[in-house]
């Protein structure tokens, strides 16, 4: 194997450059993401909220879940759940700086629809699923935990609910001035469909492959500088595959693409709980969920705890607040902030 793509001969300053090398491939690629898809979502007729969900928010997980199976398939399990559970905290707060870009109103008043309060109730409840089965007693079939199934069943039966929601919604949220909805815009001269799936794919791709030099990196890094994986996991890596969804959030907002910015980490937070299920999969010493220490367990609760917040404000709706950030985004902010910090510092 070539000294370059072996982790075992990479000193730190080789892993703290591939890892930044990683992480802009990731934020670059997110960024050209966030267009394409816009524009996808208005040529297929999916809708923003869907296609946030379905499109965006796995093509821009591909870094984040790639992270965590190279973790997991490595034996690296706190890194592993520590990524998935870190990326999705992560990204609960990259809504409150896409909040403070929007300066008319505060986003989860704009940004109201039935459709981002599904797809909030089935991140809680994938996390739920997620969080029994750390606190039930170890069961595996195949070195594999039922819980990994039943969350690989539960995402796609939510997902239809999401788009029923959309399509068929039994709850409206009340229209306002400042109430922003899907306006399809019209694509690019000579711009097929085609060239937008395949430009969709290779953007993909880049994102993939930049998570698996980000794994193997952030391992040489946690290893020779005695930084726990949780850390590295939850803060580090976590980050950096998220960075797509801070870019594509903050320029759907600036696009005036609002639904798709909320719809896009909300989705994107919903797909990635199937991080932990894919790792369960790689993970061959048993269940990944009973390799999860305590501060993962804080972390799934925490993160719980995020949504709930981030669902009472798309609920209330508030149109202003204090620094041009509603209630809710301050609360996930100290949460965020509050519990890493603690994890870091204790």
């Amino acid at each position: 194997m070539e000294p370059w793509l072996n982790p075992e001969q990479w000193s730190l300053t080789t892993s703290g450059v591939i890892f930044a090398v990683a992480a802009t491939c990731i934020a670059v690629a997110g960024w050209r993401l966030a267009g394409n898809t816009d524009r996808l979502a208005d040529r297929t007729g999916l809708g923003e909220a869907v296609a946030g969900a379905v499109l965006l928010g796995a093509a821009t997980s591909l870094s984040g879940i790639i992270t965590s199976a190279a973790a997991a398939w490595d034996g690296h399990a706190e890194l592993a759940v520590s990524n998935a559970l870190g990326g999705i905290a992560a990204q609960t707060v990259f809504l409150v700086v896409a909040d403070a870009c929007y300066r008319r109103a505060n986003l989860e008043h704009a940004a109201a629809s039935a459709a981002n309060i599904m797809q909030g109730t089935l991140l809680i409840t994938l996390l739920a699923i997620a969080m029994t089965a750390m606190l039930l007693p170890e069961l595996t079939l195949w070195s594999v935990h039922p819980a990994t199934i039943l969350l690989l069943a539960t995402y796609p039966y939510g997902l239809q609910m999401v788009h029923a929601a959309k399509t068929e919604p039994m709850w409206k949220p009340q229209t306002t001035s400042e109430t922003r909805t899907d306006e399809p815009e019209e694509g690019e001269p000579g711009e097929s469909l085609a060239k937008l799936w395949t430009t969709f794919a290779v953007l993909a791709a880049v994102v993939g492959v930049a998570g698996w030099f980000l794994e193997k990196s952030a391992v040489a890094i946690a290893s020779q500088t005695n930084i726990s994986q949780t850390i590295v996991g939850g803060m580090m890596t976590a980050i950096a595959t998220s960075l797509p969804e801070l870019i594509t959030s903050i320029s759907a907002v600036r696009r005036g693409a609002l639904t798709l910015a909320v719809s896009g980490i909300i989705g994107g937070n919903a797909f990635d709980t199937l991080f932990l299920a894919v790792s369960d999969f790689f993970y061959r010493d048993g269940s990944i969920y009973h390799a999860a220490t305590r501060d993962q367990m804080l972390l799934i609760a925490v993160t719980i705890l995020m949504t709930g917040v981030l669902l009472m404000g798309l609920v209330r709706r508030e149109r202003r607040g204090v620094w041009n950030i509603g209630f809710e985004s301050f609360a996930i902010a100290v949460l965020y902030f509050g519990t890493f910090g603690m994890l870091l510092f204790r």
